[in-house]
């Protein structure tokens, strides 16, 4: 099931690459642009299409890139009932190259505060893990991750409907 839920997830990213624009041509209406206290600069979210969420982010001089996704949108199902797959990427920000030797955790936190803590599977530089979102509201994302021996901390909010 791990293989097929990363060839899928090898698909979607060729199918629906990343797409990068200034930010005098993005739309800012609904976008939180509040300040992360560990990021060295604002944070937007976005919401892409397929059923896709997207955040990103730079802590500490590396650019984090998230993904939202469910499953049911991917039209696959996890053995252990999971309705949702994170997917991270982290890259060096000014040099622009993908970091692959990464460990860390993602924490999510439910609008009644219910924790849920999975370890980041590495999938040849895309980390991910699958979690149960069955709230709706802001859902706190929280990823601890230790690239080159150093700790960094990337959080969020995921508004799930």
């Amino acid at each position: 099931m791990k293989y097929l839920l990363l060839f899928v997830s090898f698909i979607m990213l060729l199918l629906f690459p990343f797409t990068y624009v200034s930010a005098a041509e993005m739309d800012h209406s609904g976008h939180d642009m509040t300040r992360n206290e560990h990021a060295d600069h604002s944070s937007m979210d976005h919401s892409a299409p397929s059923g896709t969420y997207e955040h990103k982010m730079v802590v500490d001089g590396i650019r984090v890139e998230f993904q939202v996704m469910s499953l049911a949108s991917m039209n696959m199902k996890d053995p252990e009932g999971n309705t949702h797959h994170i997917m991270v990427k982290f890259f060096h920000d000014k040099m622009n190259h993908q970091l692959k030797d990464a460990v860390g955790k993602i924490k999510i936190i439910s609008p009644s505060k219910k924790e849920h803590i999975s370890t980041l599977n590495n999938y040849s530089g895309i980390f991910a893990a699958n979690f149960t979102f069955n709230e709706q509201g802001k859902w706190g994302v929280i990823s601890l991750f230790k690239i080159d021996g150093e700790k960094h901390v990337a959080k969020f909010w995921y508004p799930h409907k």
